[in-house]
């Protein structure tokens, strides 16, 4: 199920299971997910997409694997604010994956996830060819951390 409040969202999700962020672009998947407790976001691996169902089958075996109990996708809003086709994408995309799949689905906004990941991978001296291979996924685990620092933040009030 699609929750659009992540107050919805966090009510949903099962104890002591994982949360798996997403990063989701026209040509790879970034995926990242936390530790049981929700506290720490890690880099997971980038899948490359071909078809739909293809791409699905894997996130699938990722989510199997990991004992993933939701699913926060990245949308990618424009910097006004406003939804563009890149976000409409999204949106498709979890309609299809909520059709098959009774994880919980969320969405978070990821304005400059992908330039905070790229910053950091800069600064670790990280060279071009690799940041190429890894920045989808660091940019999911942004993208997941964020999510998790707002749970948390939710918990204490």
């Amino acid at each position: 199920m699609i929750y659009e409040s992540l107050e919805d969202f966090a009510v949903a999700l099962p104890a002591q299971r994982a949360i798996a962020g997403l990063d989701l672009g026209t040509k790879t998947i970034g995926v990242a997910v936390s530790d049981r407790l929700m506290s720490v976001a890690t880099p997971l691996e980038t899948v490359r997409r071909s078809k739909y169902t293809a791409d699905a089958a894997r996130l699938e075996q990722i989510f199997k694997a990991r004992e993933i109990g939701g699913i926060i996708l990245g949308l990618p809003f424009n910097m006004d604010g406003s939804e563009g086709p890149r976000c409409q994408s999204t949106r498709a995309f979890a309609r299809n994956f909520a059709r098959q799949s009774d994880l919980p689905i969320a969405y978070w906004d990821e304005r400059l996830s992908t330039v905070a990941a790229e910053r950091a991978l800069l600064e670790a001296d990280t060279s071009r060819k690799r940041r190429s291979e890894v920045i989808d996924h660091v940019a999911a685990s942004y993208i997941l951390q964020g999510l998790l620092d707002r749970l948390h933040n939710m918990r204490k009030t």
